[in-house]
């Protein structure tokens, strides 16, 4: 547990888990704080680098803000794996923050056994705007902005089991920025904001649900789905960390007996660089503006249908 933080400044902080924290320096302005890495999960280093850096500025788009720096975060086996391998990762990663206008203006980096590459992220907000994972209310829709199966998928990979049209379908949405989807969002009233990543949507939504004191229904034939992921959930091709996501939310979600146990593992696999899930009481809107923004498979997955300090998900067919 971290110790109490009484600094008037801090406008989010750790208290409701949110994807970053946020700290006022005037009125009008406030810097937004994230850190994110992992090991890798394609076999393409500069995909993997791409993956990596759109991830860790997903936490920004997620509070509302605009991103300006990045610092790179590596741990790499310079004995094991030539120096060219991380020179792709790192070349992706620039790519990725290019895309997104902002600078790599540094870093750090160990010899670490197993690689390891994320960013640390600073971002740009107004301290009247911000988004927060809490505060969803009855009637608003709940909107996903990218489809879910990118943790199944990452473990087929690394067991030579993946189907090519999955690995390309699941590189693509793991590299594609949030900030079309966060511009979207921001066209709209919206009450809740974060995104889906190691936690997986239930996980994330838990937390949205438990924060606001909201129940909510999801939709499970509305929720988008990557090419081939309940071929391989059934399979048993399924990450530990999807499986600790289901048990963690067991007591919290209540399914809808007829939905086989293939697609209940998909909705609660643990993602990499997912997309926005957004609470918002204009979930057309949004809706008709991510498909403006050029925003691909996003849907209305559910809505905020009463008030419960439990935070139950009911999910239905």
């Amino acid at each position: 547990m971290l110790p109490p933080i009484a600094d008037p400044n801090l406008l989010v902080g750790p208290e409701t888990c949110d994807d970053a924290a946020v700290y006022r320096l005037t009125d009008g302005l406030a810097l937004v704080l994230t850190v994110d890495f992992f090991t890798p999960i394609v076999d393409d280093p500069r995909a993997f680098g791409q993956i990596a850096a759109a991830n860790s500025l997903s936490d920004v788009y997620a509070m509302g803000g605009r991103p300006i720096a990045m610092l790179s975060i590596v741990g790499f086996p310079r004995d094991k794996l030539p120096m060219s391998v991380l020179g792709e990762v790192l070349r992706g990663g620039a790519e990725k923050a290019q895309e997104a206008g902002v600078s790599v203006v540094g870093g750090h980096s160990v010899d670490d056994a197993e690689p390891k590459v994320g960013y640390a992220v600073v971002g740009l907000i107004h301290p009247g705007r911000i988004w927060r994972n809490v505060g969803a209310r009855p009637g608003d829709a709940l909107v996903l902005t990218k489809p879910l199966g990118t943790g199944i998928i990452s473990t087929a990979i690394k067991q030579a089991k993946a189907p090519e049209r999955a690995v390309t379908a699941a590189i693509r949405t793991m590299a594609t920025l949030n900030r079309s989807a966060a511009e979207a969002a921001a066209t709209v009233p919206v009450h809740a904001v974060t995104d889906v990543t190691g936690f997986g949507l239930l996980g994330h939504l838990r937390e949205m649900t438990q924060g606001s004191k909201v129940r909510v229904h999801l939709h499970a034939g509305r929720i988008p789905l990557l090419p081939d992921v309940l071929a391989l959930a059934e399979a048993g091709l399924v990450p530990g960390g999807t499986k600790r996501n289901l048990h963690a939310v067991a007591a919290t979600v209540r399914w809808d007996p007829s939905l086989p146990e293939p697609l209940r593992v998909a909705i609660g696999d643990a993602q990499t660089s997912g997309g926005l899930l957004v609470a918002t009481p204009d979930g057309a809107g949004l809706l008709r503006a991510l498909v403006a923004a050029g925003v691909e498979g996003a849907a209305q997955i559910g809505e905020v249908i009463a008030e419960d300090p439990e935070g139950v998900i009911e999910v239905g067919p």
